[in-house]
């Protein structure tokens, strides 16, 4: 049952709802909506039976439900006085086989969600991805008019494409914003296991053994640990989308990146520099499954966001990962 919180910091604000608000950025935008002054906020996700319940333990909101609790009481009409839906709930593993499940989970929910928010009158915020835009050869720019032209390597990145392509057939993009997240990291993110961001997955290595592991290239135009990423700090993440919650005018469908590429090499280096440590890299044959749907290269176009007005810099890499590394030490949370 949804219990609204009576604080009275609380009832100056409608309700945000934020899915995916125990993950790793939705907790982060339900950190920093706290930071804003606003905890009238309905977290909506699934538990399950990893650890990422612990991002809520320092997080002001109103309530918690389920996924599919919360499916059931908007689709039987009822009123929970919503300002926004900010929808980061989806299943984000790109090595995830089961098609079904990510069309229904990421794909019809996510519908669902959208068809409400239009019908009364919602600010809706929704998280595509990178992975759309598959191998890179057909560049990195947001441009709507080349979405259908897209091919994800992954169905994860499918599933997201399906519902960009669902947006811009029924010219949705006019009254909601997508946003496509590229190799995003930062505190928070330690449930995800195999889909930990690097930093998070070889601290321990760097900080206690004094090295990294890092996959070897399979192309002949890339060296080993020269693959190229665009990494973006959670927090310069959530301040965009703060932004567009604040500028519900600024709709379609975004990049979200730091608009720079680095190479694992440099990650690495930044790694050891705020470790303290010389850097030693070795390279490790990367699982045959992979080899195929790999990423040699992304990096965002950010001309469209920064045309929107949005003018705050991304932190660089380097001072990211040592903002990241100190949470990492201790395993802090936002």
């Amino acid at each position: 049952m949804f219990i609204k919180n009576s604080d009275s910091r609380t009832s100056q604000y409608n309700m945000i709802v934020v899915t995916g608000g125990a993950g790793f950025i939705g907790s982060a935008i339900v950190w920093r909506l706290n930071q804003l002054g606003n905890d009238n906020i309905l977290i909506v996700d699934e538990l399950g039976i990893d650890e990422k319940w612990k991002n809520l333990t320092s997080l002001k909101f109103a309530d918690y439900m389920n996924k599919w609790e919360f499916l059931d009481k908007i689709e039987s009409g009822i009123d929970f006085n919503i300002e926004a839906i900010i929808h980061m709930g989806a299943n984000s593993s790109t090595t995830e086989k089961d098609a079904d499940h990510l069309i229904e989970n990421n794909y019809e929910y996510t519908k669902s969600l959208a068809q409400y928010s239009i019908k009364n009158n919602i600010r809706f915020i929704y998280a595509s991805s990178a992975a759309t835009y598959g191998d890179g050869s057909l560049g990195f720019a947001d441009n709507e008019g080349e979405i259908n032209n897209l091919r994800p390597l992954n169905m994860y990145g499918y599933s997201k494409q399906l519902f960009d392509l669902w947006v811009l057939n029924n010219k949705f993009d006019r009254v909601m914003t997508g946003v496509k997240f590229f190799n995003v990291f930062g505190p928070n993110e330690y449930h995800k296991g195999e889909m930990m961001s690097v930093v998070c997955k070889k601290f321990l290595e760097v900080s206690q053994k004094g090295r990294i592991g890092l996959f070897k290239s399979y192309r002949d135009d890339y060296k080993d640990g020269e693959q190229k990423r665009d990494f973006i700090y959670v927090k310069d993440a959530v301040d965009v989308l703060m932004y567009f919650l604040k500028h519900p005018e600024k709709s379609g469908i975004f990049n979200l990146g730091s608009g720079v590429a680095h190479s694992w090499n440099d990650l690495a280096k930044a790694m050891f520099s705020a470790i303290g440590k010389e850097p030693y890299i070795e390279y490790i044959d990367m699982p045959e499954t992979l080899r195929q749907k790999y990423q040699y290269f992304t990096q965002a176009k950010m001309d469209k966001l920064r045309k929107t007005g949005y003018k705050t810099r991304f932190m660089p890499l380097e001072k990211a990962v040592e903002d990241y590394t100190g949470y990492l030490k201790d395993k802090k949370y936002l």
